[in-house]
């Protein structure tokens, strides 16, 4: 069931409304019920899949917790090699596969192992990656763990952040499970406000743009590398509408019914470095891979600065395999993680006060972190080097789209969200919009947010581009 549905929206009025209307005791289980079902919307034979994964670290959690010396480290391995089997066959299984028959060709032999005619479960990734954390924290300690199977099902399933995030841990989300949360307008308001801004951000950004953008790149061959910088400047907003706006969907959806989730983005392109981009940019996964990877690696502790830089390269290669079973992401988490390491060499400091330094470093940050989104966006690593050529010889027409109007309601959409990031950016006192005090200038807001979904929303039902991983 897809965020930006009129089955979502009906979805959502009858589970909160059913929500607040329920004791506290049967809550837990309305939100269960609710998230099974907004999942098997999707695929509903995977239901299966998540639940054996459930049912697999429900388990190992009270067994770690029991243990003592090796068996702990035994059980949590079980966990690991539980969720990690489950992607590896899904999502990774042919792109290994093939690797492999290109490797036996080469040698002039054939692979003799089939390939699987399996769609990837949605979302696939993130509950993984939210359950992981949970037998990882009952190991270290930092979690206790839950004896109620139900809860527990609920923290891998709650439905607003269930296939794309934010990525919990379970000391943020499981105790509000267990907590009553009382209707409160001013809560529910400030959660449909944020929600308001997701479809704002996804429906007339995002689905607008993308319409330029795979025109560009799907005739990439014949295009002029003008169109293709546009094309991939207009994809660097399209992705961070597309996501940051499923994340505020999903924030809000859980701040109506009382439940507080991770803050997931923080306007990613005012940084003024690649280091301070990961810092903003899809907060939950980045805080992941540091504390379960980069930090057991030994982060930037270790002594040998060759050894630190070997570390943040492992952790990118790992988080570009993470988002896609292509080389493509492979080398867009390489492409990162060079930056930060050359950033990390040069010691470029992380902030300055003078404005003009200030703007040049941010277009540079951007202009990098366009770079390697080619990767991200190309199907093909040949693709994506041939579109990279053209972008920096910079020649050919710019090409405006046909009817030339969605051109221009792009450029026009771009330039209000980059004036209304830079207000909350550096102005966030001094000028509000959804939350201004003066009451006609916000419901005057809110009729103009409406009226803008409306009449140059893309309502088509177009996936959020994170779905696939």
């Amino acid at each position: 069931m897809l965020f930006n549905s009129i089955s979502f929206v009906v979805f959502f009025i009858v589970v909160t409304t059913l929500y607040f209307v329920l004791s506290q005791k049967y809550r837990w289980l309305l939100l269960l019920i609710a998230s099974c079902y907004f999942y098997m919307a999707f695929v509903p034979i995977y239901i299966i899949i998540l639940g054996g994964t459930i049912i697999v670290d429900y388990f190992a959690g009270i067994y770690i917790e029991n243990a003592k010396g090796v068996r702990r480290k035994f059980f949590l391995t079980i966990s690991l090699i539980a969720n990690i089997g489950v992607l590896c066959v899904f999502k990774y299984y042919n792109f290994l596969n093939g690797n492999l028959s290109a490797l036996l060709a080469y040698s002039g032999h054939k692979n003799p192992i089939p390939f699987l005619t399996i769609l990837l479960p949605i979302g696939l990734s993130f509950h993984t990656f939210q359950a992981m954390s949970y037998t990882i924290e009952v190991y270290r300690g930092n979690q206790p763990a839950e004896r109620n199977f139900g809860i527990y099902a609920l923290y891998v399933m709650f439905y607003p952040q269930l296939v794309a995030g934010p990525i919990e841990r379970p000391q943020n989300l499981l105790h509000q499970f267990y907590e009553k949360h009382d209707f409160n307008a001013e809560r529910v308001a400030a959660g449909l406000k944020q929600m308001m801004v997701g479809f704002l951000k996804k429906l007339v950004v995002a689905d607008r743009l993308s319409i330029y953008v795979d025109t560009i790149y799907s005739s990439s061959a014949t295009q002029s590398g003008k169109s293709l910088l546009v094309a991939t400047i207009f994809f660097a907003v399209q992705i961070y509408c597309d996501f940051s706006g499923y994340s505020d969907i999903a924030i809000g959806a859980a701040k109506v019914m009382g439940f507080d989730l991770m803050k997931n983005f923080n306007r990613p392109y005012f940084s003024l470095s690649i280091s301070e981009f990961w810092r903003r940019w899809h907060i939950s996964l980045s805080t992941w891979f540091k504390d379960y990877l980069y930090f057991p690696l030994g982060g930037s502790r270790v002594a040998n600065v060759y050894r630190r830089y070997f570390n943040l390269l492992v952790v990118f290669l790992i988080s570009g395999l993470w988002h896609g079973a292509n080389w493509t992401f492979v080398i867009w988490g390489a492409l990162n993680g060079c930056l930060l390491i050359i950033e990390s060499a040069l010691k470029v400091p992380f902030t300055t006060t003078i404005w003009w330094k200030k703007l040049l470093r941010t277009i540079i940050t951007f202009s990098l972190i366009c770079l390697t989104w080619v990767f991200f966006r190309a199907t093909t690593a040949n693709q994506a080097i041939t579109i990279v050529g053209k972008i920096l010889q910079f020649k050919g027409p710019l090409y405006l789209g046909n009817p030339k109007d969605h051109f221009l309601y792009s450029v026009f959409a771009i330039f209000f969200l980059l004036f209304i990031e830079f207000i909350r950016e550096y102005f966030p006192k001094r000028f509000e919009l959804f939350g201004n005090k003066n009451v006609m200038v916000r419901y005057a807001v809110y009729a103009t947010a409406v009226i803008a979904i409306l009449l140059f929303g893309v309502l088509d039902g177009g996936q959020f581009i994170y779905f696939q991983f």
